[in-house]
């Protein structure tokens, strides 16, 4: 009895086992038992179905719930995957909210942010949306479903949102709900560190009660997410701090790489000092730097140096920029000019003016600041050497013209040492300028000073008036070249005078001539010129102390005199007698007993010999006293 019982057994056993096979619905498992009954089968046989139908839907339900655990697993298995190869947290958060959408079996589901600065809640992700309010929506903390899990950090869902009072309605809120007509919602929280930092949610467009499996579930994604936003976080601060690194890094290569052109510019033009090199060779550093073209000005706006084209300068906008310049103390720019003010102290030694049209950086502009320290220590100093040898220089100078030197060897060996060879013909040359202020008198001194070392002399200054012995035998062209060099230099008027050329022994009575010279020239009305005895006529003759008659006759009416010597005509005795008789050419051509025809062509030709305006009053009385003297010296021939 009990075989057959039990091979029946297996035989209604089948039909459940096949059902179960094809994941057939629990509907189809009354199948076998709606075929017993129609075939007529006993009770104990449908009951015996009836308990196998009952168990194959437990195991129908227990193979079901492990798919949904194993999907749930895997999904999990999934998000923990994505997470370990995290390269944007979006991505990564679009895949949570499509796996709750998914493992949940929803219309739709979303994720929602905390605003701190704001203090409410922003959509951040959905899927399966389709209302555009909704997708912009905003829930201030403790309003609406959302609102509540962020304020509570605790899991919430209605099977009616609707019409579940446990929840805050707001109408913005409950508008973009409807429009997006959501009715079953699930949100839990996203906890990081105990503090909620978001909310994910599930939801469907119709009723649905969420069973606890469902929160675990979608608790479980949440907690991936928040782990997400968290690594993005920190993946973010570490991308920022590698960026701010890098950017140092290459701050500091760059600020490195100034400091070492800076440092090697300095060198360089410390190098140059320490060579004795000047300030051109300063200038020619700078522009071998930085480029461009560099001019070099002193105090009073001349140049002093200068290294490539500079162009045209626009003066007043040069001198705004060194005023400015002076002020902050730093190099200032005018469109492709950058000028700086070469100082020391409260004194302005110069300005240092470079045109270029590249970028000049910040460290382009400390190198042409350093350029004018330089350039104003290398001032100082040449001034310094200047003073100093200007000052020995003067000291010599003083004592040869008050007589104070009587070893002539002791004389010379002083001389050598400053570059001058006191034996060789010297001229004196006595200059004065127009100008009271001290300032126009040192830079005069300086000037002398200068002018005296270049051209292997001496000078000495003696408040506006500044005197030098100079080598040459040419005293008339010397001082004509301090007059004007002067005169341009420092702006105001110059006169100077001049004698020699002189041995040591005349040089005392040299500078005595040359101030009378300058003396002359002021009261002749000749300020600005420059002048010695002999190229001032009679004047001159009168203050010279060695009168050279011949030399002021030959001057004067040298021409006439070689005419007659060379044509045997008598030109002078003509003139001389023009002039005795009230320069009248009848009453000459009566005492010569000629005609008057002839005189007139004679002194035509004195004319062309002596030139123009040779009859006006003070050139007719210089030749008047030329004719005496040479009657004079004639007579004791």
């Amino acid at each position: 009895m009990d075989r057959p019982v039990a091979g029946a057994g297996r035989r209604t056993s089948e039909p459940f086992l096949e059902l179960l096979a094809r994941e057939a619905s629990p509907v189809e498992f009354e199948g076998p038992l709606i075929e017993a009954r129609a075939a007529g089968a006993s009770r104990e046989a449908i009951e015996d179905l009836e308990r196998r139908k009952l168990v194959a839907l437990q195991v129908r339900s227990l193979l079901r719930h492990r798919a949904r655990r194993e999907a749930e697993l895997s999904a999990l298995f999934d998000t923990a995957g994505d997470l370990a190869a995290l390269r944007d947290v979006d991505a990564v958060l679009d895949a949570i909210v499509r796996r709750a959408r998914q493992l949940l079996n929803t219309d739709l589901s979303y994720m929602t942010l905390h605003d701190g600065e704001r203090g409410d809640t922003y959509m951040r992700v959905t899927d399966g949306s389709v209302s555009a309010a909704f997708q912009r929506l905003r829930l201030p903390m403790g309003a609406g479903l959302g609102g509540l899990v962020a304020q509570s950090g605790v899991p919430y869902a209605t099977a009616d949102y609707f019409n579940d009072e446990r929840f805050q309605h707001l109408n913005g809120i409950d508008v973009a709900v409807r429009e997006e007509g959501l009715v079953g919602i699930i949100g839990v929280p996203m906890l990081l560190g105990g503090q909620v930092i978001g909310v994910l949610f599930a939801a469907d467009r119709s009723p649905r009660p969420f069973a606890q499996e469902e929160v675990a579930l979608l608790c479980s994604l949440a907690a991936h997410a928040a782990i997400a936003i968290d690594n993005a976080r920190l993946l973010q601060e570490t991308r920022t701090a590698l960026e701010e690194l890098s950017q140092a890094n290459e701050f500091i290569r760059a600020h490195s790489a100034d400091v070492e052109r800076a440092a090697q510019a300095h060198d360089r033009m410390t190098d140059v000092v320490v060579r004795g090199g000047g300030v051109a060779d300063v200038a020619a550093v700078v522009t071998d730097v930085l480029g461009g073209a560099l001019l070099v000005l002193d105090a009073d706006g001349r140049r002093l140096a200068d290294v490539g084209a500079i162009g045209d300068l626009d003066d007043a906008e040069v001198g705004r920029a060194v005023a400015s310049s002076r002020v902050l103390g730093r190099c200032v720019q005018r469109g492709d000019l950058w000028v700086t003010s070469v100082a020391t102290g409260t004194e302005t030694l110069g300005t240092l003016v470079l045109r270029t049209r590249a970028d000049v950086t910040a460290t382009d502009q400390r190198i042409l600041e350093r350029a004018a320290l330089v350039t104003a220590l290398l001032l100082l100093f040449q001034r310094s050497v200047t003073d100093t040898e200007a000052r020995v220089r003067g000291e010599l100078l003083d004592d040869i013209i008050a007589g104070r030197v009587a070893d002539a060897d002791g004389l010379a060996r002083r001389a050598r040492r400053l570059g001058v060879d006191v034996e060789a013909p010297h001229v004196v040359v006595v200059g004065r300028i127009d100008a009271d202020d001290e300032g126009h008198r040192r830079r005069a001194a300086f000037w002398a000073a200068s002018h005296a070392a270049a051209n292997h002399g001496l000078a000495a200054s003696r408040g506006a008036e500044i005197v030098l012995m100079l080598p040459g035998d040419q005293p008339g062209l010397a001082a004509r070249q301090v007059a004007k060099e002067l005169t341009s230099g420092l702006g105001s008027v110059a006169t100077a005078g001049a004698a020699g050329p002189v041995g040591p022994e005349g040089i005392p009575a040299a500078f005595e001539e040359a101030r009378r010279c300058a003396d002359a020239l002021q009261a002749l009305g000749r300020t600005g010129e420059g002048a010695g005895a002999g190229e001032l006529g009679f004047v001159g003759l009168l203050i010279s102390d060695r009168r050279d008659v011949s030399a002021f006759v030959t001057q004067v009416i040298g021409p006439v005199l070689d005419y007659d010597s060379r044509r045997r005509t008598a030109l002078i005795q003509t003139l001389r007698t023009y002039f005795t008789t009230g320069c009248s050419q009848s009453r000459t051509a009566e005492q010569m007993h000629i005609h008057v025809n002839t005189v007139i062509q004679r002194l035509d030709r004195v004319g062309r010999l002596l030139g123009e305006g040779w009859q006006d009053s003070e050139r007719a009385l210089e030749i008047q006293l030329a004719l005496r003297l040479h009657a004079l010296r004639s007579a004791h021939l």
